[in-house]
């Protein structure tokens, strides 16, 4: 009897250490996933602020690169800064030669004239209208399925501004040209752009306001 008493004893102790290792890999188990979550987590969060800092360098750079761009004041003293925007304003039309595609865009004062009916009736643009054409090279599409030209690289901006009592002798609208650079990245003024560089050019419409674009259905 007594024997088979040891024996049991002996039984539940092995039993019990068993459960005790058992109980300490469990617990290990959990701390090896517990160290290996909290790793994760500490890598995850430092490639996100590595992104953020990413981020935030691109938008220096995107601030710094219009810092740049709007310095410029053209040879007849049109600042591009007078433009600042331009990139969100509506379009207006556009027109194409055989290497160019022309987008015309224009600020809100002058495109709510249009939509009020200016230049019809030879009524003029407000004072503040600016109007900006922009220039791309264009390029066969790769992966159209039909024969299309897009968009290549960007080259020019053309503006204008009216501001009667200051470019009264050309029409009241003042122009200017910023040439754009891709191999740097940069505008420059164009040295051969005066403020009254698009004038005659645009005299033939002077019963448009020397505006030759209208405002396109849409």
């Amino acid at each position: 009897m007594s024997e088979f008493v040891t024996k049991s004893v002996a039984q539940e102790q092995q039993v019990q250490k068993i459960e005790t290792r058992t109980a300490v890999a469990r617990i290990a188990g959990f701390a090896l996933i517990a160290t290996a979550m909290a790793a994760l987590a500490v890598l995850g969060a430092a490639a996100l602020f590595a992104q953020g800092q990413d981020k935030d360098k691109d938008k220096d750079k995107d601030k710094d690169k219009d810092k740049d761009k709007y310095s410029l004041v053209s040879p007849g003293g049109i600042a591009f800064s007078d433009f600042r925007g331009y990139e969100d304003w509506a379009d207006v039309s556009c027109a194409r030669t055989t290497e160019i595609l022309k987008v015309i865009v224009a600020n809100p004062t002058m495109i709510n004239a249009y939509k009020a009916g200016v230049p019809g009736h030879g009524q003029p643009f407000p004072e503040g209208s600016m109007i900006v054409k922009l220039q791309w090279k264009l390029k066969k599409s790769t992966e159209a399925p039909f024969a299309v030209e897009v968009p290549d690289v960007f080259s020019q901006a053309f503006v204008m501004e009216k501001d009667s009592k200051r470019f009264s002798k050309s029409g009241g609208w003042g122009y200017a040209v910023f040439n754009y650079d891709p191999a740097s990245d940069k505008f420059t003024a164009d040295a051969k752009s005066p403020s009254d560089c698009g004038y005659a050019c645009h005299t033939p419409v002077k019963a448009k306001d020397y505006i030759f674009h209208p405002y396109q259905k849409r």
